[in-house]
């Protein structure tokens, strides 16, 4: 099995030293950096937006993974794209025209994703799963880090694999929420090809260690 890909999100960076984190990021074995972006609409909490996406673009060298947790997510679409993301992944509940959507993003150039929340079910898919390049599974209600992960997550990403494999689709497996140490093994048992993890990267004494054991599993 090859190696997972990691994301850590900097939700959960300093924000006071944000550079300083990138550069973490930068220097350490993940793969992408993971952007969470929230309105206080769609999930009720705010983040950041378009100018902290776009600083952190100017000191990565890492791709950065945008995730649009946003109502509306194609009016930003070509703005976030301007700012640094090279995938752009959208929340299957916030699109009303979620083929349109994604269509849109790849002619920016991105790679294009979609998230589901907890209560969506891997069918609701079916669709669109050939036409994407990710699915990013909500392994915790989306609005805020720290939360704990959900269990029954695992047979979501066996049941979203299983689309896969039948639609002949190449889309990768995204888990964001909860992930660490201790479900990182399992969840890449069962399907699992990108690792988002915010707190537990960004709050360990030694950020760099933990994302190599990540990479690792």
């Amino acid at each position: 099995m090859a190696q997972p890909i990691i994301a850590p999100s900097v939700l959960a960076a300093d924000f006071a030293n944000l550079e300083r984190e990138v550069r973490m990021v930068n220097e350490s074995d993940a793969d992408w950096i993971h952007i969470d972006i929230m309105d206080g609409v769609f999930v009720p909490n705010l983040s950041f937006g378009l100018p902290v996406t776009s600083a952190i673009k100017k000191h990565a060298s890492k791709p950065l993974d945008v995730h649009l947790m946003i109502v509306h997510p194609e009016r930003y679409l070509n703005a976030f794209k301007q700012a640094g993301a090279s995938t752009i992944t959208v929340h299957y509940e916030a699109c009303e025209h979620l083929h349109r959507t994604i269509q849109e993003i790849k002619a920016l150039g991105c790679q294009a994703g979609v998230a589901i929340n907890p209560h969506t079910h891997v069918s609701l898919l079916e669709d669109i799963i050939q036409d994407i390049d990710l699915v990013c599974v909500m392994a915790v209600n989306p609005g805020f880090g720290g939360q704990k992960f959900i269990e029954r997550t695992y047979e979501k990403i066996q049941a979203l694999k299983t689309l896969i494999d039948s639609r002949n689709s190449s889309a990768l497996i995204e888990i964001d929420g909860g992930v660490n140490l201790d479900n990182a093994a399992a969840l890449r048992k069962a399907g699992a090809d990108v690792l988002v993890a915010g707190n537990f990267v960004f709050s360990a004494a030694n950020p760099k260690a933990v994302i190599t054991q990540l990479k690792n599993i």
